[in-house]
């Protein structure tokens, strides 16, 4: 079980002043755990559960399984979670529409018109598993989604879900938690299931070997990380999630806020020995072999993909 969870204390500063092209990423923090790919032939459920069908089911139908071969899941059942004690809620109904068509805008037609159908249909995750509320874990961070074999995705908090144009949304509060509770989560995991088919060069590993945090990336924040040349303090946790930080986070904030986070590191040297120079001189390197790493592996022009999923990212936020 692979989880993305937020610390509690980045949380609480979500309320600061967000640059209009710079998604706050202090205010989050992820974490997931790594699993091998499950085989397309395993998915249980594929085009609906046993209820009994409603408008919403055939949307669905109509929207997410035909199209994409993707089964969403929103009728309430705990043991779709990875802790059945926990005490979770089910999703509000009048959700789910809204939630999967600002899915389909801004994360499926991007990636459609960039690499194709055939493509999308392959790689992208089969069941979506919708929960009203979050999870709160013992050690303060929130769990805000979870991911199985690169073929489920669990989203959290999808009572909180608001874009613009659904009642009182609120651009402050709600596009922050909308972006890391939706758009981070499903980002993030097809940026592993994407390294788990094809790997990343083996080179990425060097550019910052020995400056990873490991298990204590809990203990930094956003704009430390970035200090010692990461996008995230997440993905100063291990290679594999640096990896699907960069990813995610380019891709959600477009060209302009990525660039601003690299130039908005302040000069300094920090406890691993980091200058501003290094800092930013691996960022460029990993945004460079990115980019080259979906040329080569999956043809696909990650700047004209950045530049859809950022335009989406504005219209809706």
């Amino acid at each position: 079980m692979k989880d993305l969870a937020v610390n509690i204390y980045g949380l609480l500063k979500a309320k600061r002043l967000v640059l209009s092209l710079l998604v706050f990423t202090s205010a989050f923090t992820v974490s997931c755990k790594e699993e091998k790919l499950d085989p397309v032939e395993d998915i249980p459920g594929l085009g609906g559960d046993t209820w009994v069908k409603g408008p919403i089911d055939q949307w669905i139908v109509d929207n997410m399984t035909t199209p994409y071969n993707i089964s969403v899941k929103y009728k309430w059942d705990q043991f779709e979670f990875d802790n059945v004690l926990k005490n979770l809620v089910p999703v509000d109904e009048g959700q789910v529409i809204p939630l999967l068509t600002s899915i389909d805008k801004g994360w499926a037609k991007p990636y459609i018109e960039e690499a194709g159908k055939v493509f999308f249909n392959k790689y992208s995750p089969k069941i979506f598993v919708l929960s009203g509320s979050v999870e709160y874990n013992l050690d303060g961070s929130v769990t805000g989604g979870q991911a199985e074999g690169g073929r489920k995705i669990v989203m959290m908090g999808i009572n909180k879900f608001k874009v613009k144009g659904m009642n009182g949304y609120k651009a402050e509060n709600d596009s922050v938690y909308a972006k890391f509770f939706v758009f981070h989560v499903i980002q993030h995991e097809f940026a592993h299931i994407l390294h788990q088919n094809k790997i990343y060069p083996k080179e990425y590993k060097d550019i910052s070997a020995g400056k990873y945090y490991g298990a204590n990336w809990i203990n930094y924040r956003d704009e430390d990380a970035w200090r010692d040349g990461f996008i995230s303090s997440y993905a100063a946790s291990k290679f594999d999630d640096d990896f699907a930080e960069m990813v995610a986070i380019m891709l959600m904030e477009g060209k302009e806020g990525f660039n601003k986070i690299v130039n908005s590191i302040p000069d300094a040297t920090t406890s691993k020995g980091t200058t501003k120079a290094q800092a930013q001189s691996a960022l460029r390197q990993k945004e460079a072999m990115i980019v080259a790493y979906y040329k080569n592996s999956w043809n696909i022009d990650f700047y004209a993909l950045q530049s859809k999923t950022r335009k989406a990212m504005v219209s809706m936020f």
